[in-house]
């Protein structure tokens, strides 16, 4: 156990909430700050994109016994299911037998996050405003306006785990060599949703993240628990197919007639859904650095928002904690080290995770549709079962695994060019898994062997 601290956390998210369970069972004293009302006393729907649960974010709720506790409130989901344009449907597992991610509501996550920490000690205090903070005294400045009167709240330590428009953060970029960079996407996206049949079973598939991927636009649908699916349409703000071009009941309803006619049964209330719904930005933000002395540290989208094609988020927020409580456990009462070797860890990860969930919007968008890409893939988890000691595929190191994802990257662009030369053999539809093809995989790895131990 460490000295007791006073700490304060700001934001009542996932992260927060999680890192304040942490805290508090390593015998601190927490506060729980958020400006929102409790988000267990409203409507949570509108503006959502499911979670999806892999590898990092079970260790993260493994290490403090909780991952039964939420298992009972997702839906393992093992692969892909692919709605092609033509009305054709094709599956692509996302792991060896038994692997999956947990569909999770966010709204039904984070209630149950909250209740937690309430339950571990955690002390939450909603509907209060964090403007500012002094950096060298962790003190946090709260009112009711950003220009009208401010009280102060004293702690020893002020977690900023509030978004990607962190307040905490805003004081810190005002420090003299603070790296701040903020990327919208010229995509957005709006929340639809497949209601449950009349018997409470899913209209399709609860075990497939299911993808309409039609270019620079997709529809994406993960399962709930009730039997409905909340579903998210990523597309362009401007230009051809469009939300702009998707101004009245005609337009959108044609629009879907021609690229999602198959939606046409699963999802009634699809004028009502995307007029009531707002339509959502995407951005990456990156920073550094995350901490100031012993005082003060970022955490989550605060410190590193990314957009949400690979489902990582979540997962590289909890990540932080579990990196953050093993420096704890290493370094006992020296927070500086603990705060200096927690960004020095995590920073290229999270720059790593940021470009992989980058790219991974043109794989779900354009690339699952593709024949030639689904049987590289077919290829890849072929070899890799043959040898697993040689090969994982890029998905299975971001999700199945817990190596640093600028590994992950580093490795999984060293295999795609093994790849990209693989799929220009001659024939290499018909002799795909052929002693021919592993022969020469074996080979072009045993070049760079290091890279791969």
């Amino acid at each position: 156990m460490q000295t007791p601290k006073k700490i304060a956390v700001v934001g009542s998210g996932l992260v927060g909430s999680l890192l304040a369970i942490y805290l508090k069972r390593l015998g601190h004293t927490v506060h729980v700050y958020d400006r929102s009302p409790d988000m267990r006393t409203v409507e949570f729907s509108g503006r959502s994109i499911n979670l999806v649960m892999s590898n990092r974010g079970w260790k993260a709720m493994q290490d403090v016994g909780l991952e039964e506790e939420i298992r009972k409130i997702g839906i393992p989901v093992d692969k892909r299911g692919i709605h092609l344009q033509d009305g054709s449907f094709v599956t692509q597992f996302y792991g060896k037998e038994g692997e999956a991610i947990f569909s999770l509501s966010r709204g039904v996550l984070n209630r149950k996050m909250i209740d937690l920490a309430e339950e571990a000690g955690v002390d939450f205090f909603f509907n209060r405003k964090i403007w500012d903070i002094s950096l060298a005294t962790a003190t946090l400045f709260e009112g009711e306006s950003e220009q009208g009167q401010w009280s102060e709240l004293k702690y020893d330590i002020v977690f900023g785990a509030d978004g990607a428009f962190s307040r905490i953060r805003h004081r810190m970029q005002r420090q003299a060599m603070f790296d701040y960079s903020q990327e919208f996407m010229s995509l957005g996206y709006k929340e639809l949703h497949i209601p449950a049949n009349e018997d409470g079973t899913h209209k399709i598939d609860k075990n497939s993240l299911h993808i309409w991927p039609r270019g620079n636009f997709m529809l994406m649908g993960l399962s709930n628990l009730d039997g409905s699916f909340t579903c998210t349409l990523f597309m362009p703000f401007e230009g051809e197919n469009s939300f702009e071009q998707l101004k009245d009941e005609k337009a959108l309803v044609d629009f879907f007639a021609t690229y999602f006619p198959d939606t046409k049964e699963v999802i009634p209330d699809l004028v009502n859904d995307f007029f009531k719904n707002p339509t959502s930005y995407l951005a990456i933000m990156k920073c550094y650095p995350w901490t100031y002395e012993d005082k003060v540290a970022l955490i989550g989208d605060s410190a590193h928002a990314i957009v949400p094609f690979y489902g990582h988020g979540m997962n590289a927020g909890f990540e932080d904690i579990t990196i953050l409580n093993e420096l704890i456990s290493n370094y006992g009462d020296d927070w500086k080290t603990i705060f200096s070797e927690y960004q020095k860890s995590r920073k290229p990860n999270a720059d790593a995770i940021a470009e992989l969930s980058r790219r991974n919007f043109i794989e779900m968008s354009t690339k699952t549709a593709d024949e030639k890409f689904l049987l590289q893939k077919k290829i890849e988890k072929w070899f890799s079962d043959k040898h697993p000691d040689k090969w994982m595929p890029l998905y299975s190191r971001v999700t199945f695994s817990l190596q640093p994802y600028s590994e992950a990257l580093a490795i999984g662009d060293f295999q795609n060019k093994i790849m990209e030369e693989v799929m220009q053999i001659e024939n290499i539809a018909s002799k795909w898994n052929s002693e021919e093809v592993e022969k020469i995989i074996l080979q072009k790895l045993t070049t760079s062997i290091g890279l791969l131990d």
